[in-house]
C-alpha cells in the first residue's frame, strides 16, 4: 500500500498538510518499505487559500494513508474525500519509525480502517449482498 508523509525534511513528519513543502509517499508491506516518489510543492504560506490542496490531493489520490502534524478541515474532508486516511500526530515523528510501527500493525490483525486501505487501489470482490442482487436483480 502507499502511504503520504508530509515532511519538510524528508525524514521527519513534520509538516501542516496544506503547507508541508514535500510528501514523501513509500510503498510498504508488513515485510518491506521503500520510498515510491517525493513530491515538492512551492511555498504557500498560511492565507486559508484551499487552491494549494488540490494539487497535493491529485499527487497523493492513489495513497491509503496520510501522516501530518496537523490538517485544517477542509483539507481533512478533501482527503477523506479523495480515499486518504489522515492521520495527524501530536508531535513530529520519525518517518522510519513510522513505518516501523505500521508494518508491526500490518503483521498483526490490522484495525477495520487499515483493512480497508489496505484495500485501496484493488478490485473490490462482491460480498453476499451484492451476489444475492446480482443473481435476484
Amino acid at each position: 500500500m502507499k502511504v503520504a508523509f508530509a515532511t519538510q525534511d524528508l525524514k521527519r513528519v513534520d509538516s501542516h498538510f496544506g503547507w508541508s513543502p514535500n510528501i514523501a509517499v513509500y510503498e510498504i508491506s508488513a515485510k518491506d518499505s521503500k520510498l515510491a516518489e517525493v513530491f515538492v510543492f512551492e511555498p504557500t504560506g498560511q492565507d486559508g487559500n484551499d487552491d494549494k490542496l488540490a494539487p497535493k490531493i491529485e499527487a497523493i489520490k492513489d495513497c491509503a494513508i496520510l501522516y501530518v502534524t496537523s490538517i485544517g478541515g477542509s483539507g481533512a474532508a478533501r482527503a477523506v474525500q479523495a480515499g486518504l486516511h489522515p492521520i495527524k500526530l501530536q508531535q513530529p515523528e520519525a518517518i522510519e519509525d513510522l513505518i516501523a510501527k505500521l508494518q508491526t500493525v500490518l503483521k498483526g490483525n490490522p484495525p477495520p480502517w487499515l483493512r480497508k486501505a489496505l484495500l485501496k487501489g484493488k478490485e473490490r470482490k462482491l460480498d453476499f449482498e451484492d451476489e444475492e442482487e446480482a443473481i435476484h436483480g
